[in-house]
């Protein structure tokens, strides 16, 4: 059966998560209300401002909701601003940024700097099982990185000490940019941007191994 994942759709790019889910055979539909997010198998969680969607969880009454999802095995995968959310803990947000947490992580925002310090790159990353050696192409926006993961926390790719071209990295190198804990999954780039679906179809994945399991 063709699972129904829904993509937050409060900010942030929306269209671009849909997309890449039809790509890979799964049925995408935006989550705005309580009743659509009771409606879905997985979730995804977008790149936009993380302290915007924060403050919108809460005035749509999403907030509660979602943790108690997370917490009771929703599949729930971020991205950028998503993997924010999903952290248990949080370097360089706001006095009053909460988040959703479900991931033993201390996510620093805003890590590779602003948005003129974007860029597109490819990276080895553990989990994308399609056969191929080739590297996940990705996109960085203002994006954070994962400074400490705790022991059930699966480390599935780093920035490399240097990149393809010899280039050295400097202060990012090393740094965890996605990771997965059970039935969520998260990472700092954009994948929805450039192409590859890559990342949304292990997501597709998990959701359709919970709905096998039949936890929720």
């Amino acid at each position: 059966m063709t699972p129904t994942i829904g993509v937050l759709a409060l900010q942030g790019d929306v269209r671009e998560h849909l997309a890449a889910l039809g790509a890979v055979g799964a049925r995408g539909v935006p989550v705005r209300r309580r009743s659509e997010l009771d409606a879905v198998d997985g979730l995804v969680l977008p790149g936009g401002e993380s302290t915007t969607i924060d403050k919108l969880l809460r005035i749509f009454e999403l907030a509660g909701p979602l943790r108690d999802a997370i917490r009771e095995g929703l599949p729930v995968y971020g991205s950028c601003a998503g993997m924010i959310l999903l952290a248990d803990r949080i370097a360089g947000g706001t006095a009053d940024q909460r988040t959703l947490g479900g991931m033993d992580v201390l996510v620093r925002r805003n890590a590779f700097g602003r948005q003129v310090d974007s860029f597109e790159a490819d990276l080895e990353m553990r989990g994308v099982a399609d056969g191929t050696t080739r590297p996940v192409r990705t996109a960085f926006i203002r994006a954070p990185w994962i400074e400490e993961a705790g022991p059930d926390v699966e480390v599935l790719a780093r920035i490399p000490d240097r990149w393809a071209d010899g280039t050295m990295v400097g202060d990012a190198a090393g740094k965890i940019v996605a990771a997965r804990t059970g039935r969520l999954l998260s990472t700092a780039f954009h994948p929805e941007i450039t192409g590859d679906t890559r990342v949304h179809g292990m997501f597709v994945r998990m959701v359709e191994e919970s709905n096998r399991e039949g936890v929720r």
